[in-house]
């Protein structure tokens, strides 16, 4: 009696999850859903197949984009929202979770305040003295230290409100707290210490859980000695699960970790260029600092996309203006090009220059500024830094503490670490334990024995 071969095991070309033939919901050819899978995984096929999950998300993303051409345009995908980037897991989204985010400045944007505010505070401790009302005042008038938090925590907490909910975080529906700590000129070592003492003092008022750090001392310390690292080491003891950027001087002779990012407690993440695909293949390095620490630490303990990042721009700015304007003519016919640059005379003076030039040529001109400006849409431009990837670290955080919020520290650490998977062909003094994995992480806190609730 002859025995039967032994079918192969299918994996799914995205995740490389095993699933079993054939694979439900295969998309047509010429289905749309079949170009955004290739935008991310060149060369797929249908017949290829995905795995459930991953076809969940595509199609989550699809659907998304069907509200959004001038993000989806002419079968040209832009940039990939952050959740369809890392896989994450769509059930969770840092529900009941505080995050506090220190940095040079905030703003209320939408995709923090609407349909519900979730800012429950807004406090600039540089300082003399409080001062609740000035604080208000300054919150909600846009400048230029307004930008770079207002960047990250809406690419952990944004929950896509201009979008469309196309380009959300991860912990899209997590509350924050925003401390100012110094200016887009300035951020002193002392602030960054007095920010994290604001948030341990403060931490059952707001039930902050998670402390997103994406700013960075002035000079290397040992943690034994420097009063921000003990800060960081007794936020952490306190039970708040510390995130912090490692920064972005990998390429440099000197690429040190400098406090808070240095101490030993703190989950600090480097960077990951994953070329705006799902590909894992395609993934490499960022430009991130690495360690070891003037302590002898290995620093960073993860890596996370860095690059190609989804971000809001500042209302009420000039840059606001010029996005704007540039989305309104990408969609508006030749014969409307005009009329809509002399409506908007004195936004940008090269487009106020142009604006008797034939059609193909201003045509070419509002390609390269939205090319050299990094735009997406008028709300959003891409960004890179490892200022990003922490956020995003911080928002899966949220999202292990939504699904298990008995979770201590070092567990999230632990399990962060263990589910996160190395890039093959990169030390590992660059990467740590490689990049991070949600959906492994909160399969681990979900089934693993040692962390049921």
């Amino acid at each position: 009696m002859t025995q039967e071969p032994i079918a192969p095991e299918v994996r799914c070309p995205v995740c490389s999850r095993a699933a079993a033939p054939p694979l439900p919901g295969c998309p047509e050819p010429r289905d749309a859903l079949v170009s955004l899978v290739r935008a991310s995984l060149p060369g797929w096929q249908p017949d290829e197949g995905l795995c459930p999950p991953c076809l969940n998300l595509f199609r989550a993303a699809e659907a998304r984009l069907a509200t959004g051409g001038h993000i989806f345009r002419d079968g040209a995908y832009r940039i990939l929202p952050t959740p369809l980037r890392v896989a994450a897991d769509g059930r969770f989204a840092g529900r009941g979770v505080t995050i506090a985010f220190l940095d040079c400045g905030f703003y209320p944007h939408p995709d923090l305040t609407l349909p519900a505010d979730r800012v429950l505070h807004y406090v600039n401790i540089t300082r003399p003295r409080a001062d609740a009302r000035a604080d208000a005042e300054e919150f909600r008038t846009p400048n230029a230290s307004s930008w770079h938090g207002m960047m990250t925590s809406v690419v952990a907490a944004g929950n896509g409100y201009l979008s469309g909910g196309i380009y959300r975080g991860l912990a899209a529906e997590a509350c924050v707290v925003l401390v100012k700590v110094g200016t887009a000129s300035r951020i002193h070592h002392d602030d960054i210490r007095r920010g994290l003492d604001w948030v341990v003092a403060h931490r059952e008022e707001f039930d902050i859980r998670v402390v997103n750090v994406s700013c960075g001392g002035d000079y290397e310390a040992s943690y034994h000695t420097d009063a921000l690292s003990q800060a960081a080491e007794a936020a952490v003891r306190a039970g708040l699960v510390v995130v912090c950027a490692a920064g972005n001087s990998g390429q440099a002779p000197r690429h040190a970790v400098l406090p808070p990012a240095s101490a030993p407690s703190v989950i600090t993440v480097g960077g990951l260029n994953d070329q705006n695909v799902t590909d894992p293949a395609r993934g490499e390095m960022y430009q991130s600092s690495y360690g070891p620490t003037i302590d002898g630490l290995q620093k960073p303990e993860v890596i996370a996309p860095s690059i190609w990042l989804a971000a809001p721009i500042l209302p009420g700015t000039p840059t606001s203006a010029e996005a704007a304007l540039l989305e309104e003519l990408q969609a508006v016919p030749d014969s409307g090009l005009r009329d809509l640059l002399v409506a908007h005379a004195g936004v940008d003076a090269e487009l106020d220059a142009a604006r008797e030039l034939p059609p193909y040529l201003i045509r070419h001109l509002i390609a390269i500024k939205i090319h050299d400006a990094n735009v997406i849409s008028g709300h959003y431009k891409h960004v890179d830094g490892t200022s990003f990837a922490a956020p995003i670290v911080a928002s899966l955080v949220a999202q292990m503490l939504e699904a298990n919020p008995r979770l201590s520290p070092p567990e999230v650490k632990e399990i962060l670490t263990r589910s996160a998977v190395r890039l093959p062909d990169v030390p590992v003094e660059r990467q740590g334990w490689g990049a991070v994995k949600p959906e492994r992480a909160l399969s681990a806190v979900i089934s693993d024995s040692k962390f049921e609730t």
